[in-house]
């Protein structure tokens, strides 16, 4: 089924089209695409993050059609207008293992009739599943960018260490008592929080949209000195949530005021309006059963397979210089061009970005992405 309108209160940037797709792997698949599909034409796929949907990638994907590539960007499991995902809390969490998000995309791949796409392109929580198509199917996804998260690689050839971590003890005895932003979307009442919140979704999320770009002039990120609780209490609440706080409270602190939000080009009110008006039907909870099964250990268990194994096709890292997502562990990001990728090409930070790079630096994300891609 194919429709040139997806029905978004904000219309499309010209050239970007909508249809939906069976992806084999129990997937009705909305996507967004731009460009010439035909065969000869190389593909890239672009992944999403959290709170985020296809419609994240609008800014960039006419600057890669007119650099002739057929972009493709879909609504990932537990997001907008793909079906065929559970949301209750208490149902089976094995779908949204890492390994099964990776089989989500190489069934798209399969759907569009290719064998293979010049690059895949994530951003956030998008950037993992990006990283592991990469080092899983290299024979499919013949190259890589990771945005805003980067991937510290598959879990090393050792015995897993199965000790409880301290830290959540050690911050909630803070004297400012904290709490892991990973570990509350990860509990019952995260989703509820949200979507049910005092001051509306969407003010929620032009609060947390706000909080986490470079627009909130706090964000200064540096790297940690250690996982400890005394250096994660540095980050912005945002990362490091007061205890007894929800996320909608915790950026409610953060609203950008009338003359701030009438400013913010990166992110008007009718483009906002188009995630507020999805996650208000959706709920949030797709996005959080992720969480779920990165903080439970489910997706290091799953990718345990690929244990050792590096990502070998060319890659790439872009993220905004405002953004304390660069620095969620002491060496991840150092890791990348050295544990994590044996093709490393680039790392680019870029000035006026926070967490939503390819949203508040749209121009430069999309020509860093053709540089690099006609490189490979």
């Amino acid at each position: 089924m194919t429709t040139d309108t997806p029905g978004y209160s904000a219309p499309l940037p010209p050239g970007i089209r909508a249809r939906f797709l069976d992806n084999g792997n129990g997937l009705t698949m909305h996507v967004l695409e731009a460009g010439d599909d035909a065969p000869d034409c190389p593909c890239v796929i672009l992944l999403h993050g959290f709170p985020e949907l296809a419609y994240s990638w609008r800014k960039v994907m006419p600057a890669l059609a007119d650099a002739g590539y057929y972009v493709v960007a879909p609504d990932q499991r537990g997001y907008g207008r793909t079906t065929g995902w559970d949301a209750d809390y208490d149902g089976d969490l094995r779908p949204f293992l890492m390994t099964n998000l990776v089989r989500d995309v190489v069934g798209l791949v399969a759907a569009l009739g290719r064998r293979e796409v010049a690059g895949v392109v994530g951003h956030d929580f998008g950037s993992f599943v990006a990283a592991c198509c990469a080092l899983i199917r290299p024979d499919l996804f013949r190259a890589l960018v990771m945005m805003s998260a980067p991937f510290a690689g598959a879990p090393p050839l050792a015995p897993p260490d199965n000790t409880p971590d301290p830290i959540h003890d050690a911050l909630a005895a803070l004297p400012r008592p904290r709490k892991h932003y990973q570990w509350y979307y990860a509990t019952r009442p995260a989703n509820a929080d949200m979507t049910d919140c005092p001051q509306g979704v969407h003010a929620f999320l032009r609060a947390y949209f706000h909080h986490k770009s470079a627009d909130w002039a706090a964000n200064r990120p540096a790297p940690l000195a250690g996982w400890t609780a005394d250096e994660l209490a540095r980050m912005p609440t945002y990362y490091i949530m007061d205890l007894d706080r929800d996320m909608a409270a915790t950026v409610a602190e953060e609203m950008p005021s009338a003359e701030e939000i009438a400013a913010c080009r990166w992110l008007p009110e009718d483009e906002l309006a188009v995630y507020s008006a999805e996650f208000a039907r959706t709920g949030f909870q797709g996005g959080l059963q992720w969480y779920r099964c990165a903080t439970g250990g489910g997706n290091e268990a799953d990718l345990r397979l690929f244990a050792g194994r590096t990502i070998d096709v060319p890659a790439a890292f872009i993220a905004g210089k405002s953004d304390w997502g660069l620095y969620p562990k002491p060496g991840t990001l150092e890791a990348l061009p050295t544990a994590a990728c044996t093709d490393f090409r680039a790392l680019h930070l870029l000035d006026g970005a926070g967490h939503w790079v390819q949203q508040e630096q749209a121009e430069e994300v999309s020509r860093l992405l053709v540089e690099f891609l006609a490189g490979t």
